[in-house]
């Protein structure tokens, strides 16, 4: 099985050169370049029958998604017969449902279009997994559980697991499922048009460590006002994981400020996508 990286999986390069051949996959040279009027070539330099296309979909996304397909044309060309898209981060996979007459649903146009070269498509964590039916054959929404639970296994004795929300529950209960650990989510209730209480539910967190995990952070706010109140509870460390970096500006900043580290997965490079998923692409 032949491994082919577009720009989009570059920081993942040095970790698949290591480790490709310990799970019986070689990694294939490519180029890719960008001509004067700001079109994109590709050219793949291997040979083969069945390949992994790694390419994560985060800025430029336009540019990510073009080269995507482009690398599947190629691989056609090469002769490969069976094609597996990795698409650690996916754009437009918000864009699920029409809110206004007139609009498309994004995520749909994305998952056709590439479904015209790939056989199979993975992809971590996706917004709303159901949007993997626009993709007619095998798609699969991968979790970064294990991941996640590897790197923070040994700052969590006797911790708990927490979900910003009861929508994120699942995420905190396969983490917890992981380490042996008991999970919740907090509970958010207004009390006024500019106000939002947060509270943990059931669970008693004083003197415990706390992993807060979820799938997407930008602003990171709620991420601090959970922080916050966990220390006012008295928790011991706090610390916080999600799957996908999407950061305003200053979020890492402030975010880190707050608890006692911040980790994200690397389907987008950041200055704290410490969690590395590249052993679960090798694996499928």
């Amino acid at each position: 099985m032949k491994v082919v990286l577009g720009s989009g999986a570059q920081h993942m390069r040095d970790e698949f050169l290591a480790k490709a051949t310990g799970y019986d996959k070689e990694l294939v040279e490519t180029e890719i370049k960008t001509f004067p009027d700001g079109e994109k070539y590709v050219r793949v330099l291997g040979e083969g029958d069945e390949a992994i296309v790694v390419q994560s979909t985060f800025r430029p996304q336009d540019e990510h998604l073009m080269e995507l397909l482009l690398l599947g044309d190629a691989l056609r060309e090469k002769g490969f017969k069976h094609l597996k898209a990795v698409v650690p981060y996916l754009a437009y996979s918000r864009q699920d449902r029409v809110t206004k007459e007139g609009e498309p649903i994004s995520v749909r146009a994305v998952l056709r279009t590439l479904s015209l070269y790939y056989d199979e498509f993975y992809v971590f964590d996706l917004h709303n997994p159901e949007t993997l039916k626009f993709f007619p054959k095998k798609a699969v929404n991968l979790s970064p559980a294990k991941a996640i639970a590897r790197y923070f296994k040994e700052k969590l004795e006797n911790g708990i697991i927490l979900a910003p929300d009861r929508g994120a529950l699942e995420r905190a209960r396969a983490v917890a499922g992981e380490l042996g650990l008991e999970f919740s989510h907090f509970e958010k209730k207004r009390i006024s048009p500019t106000e939002v209480q947060m509270q943990p539910v059931d669970v008693d967190v004083k003197g415990k460590n706390v992993l807060i995990v979820d799938d997407i952070i930008s602003t990171g706010g709620t991420m601090i006002r959970a922080a916050n109140l966990l220390k006012e509870m008295g928790a011991g460390k706090v610390f916080v994981a999600a799957t996908h970096g999407v950061f305003a500006k200053g979020a890492i900043e402030r975010v880190s400020k707050a608890v006692d580290e911040l980790a994200v997965t690397n389907t987008i490079p950041t200055e704290v996508s410490k969690i590395s998923l590249v052993e679960e692409i090798l694996k499928l």
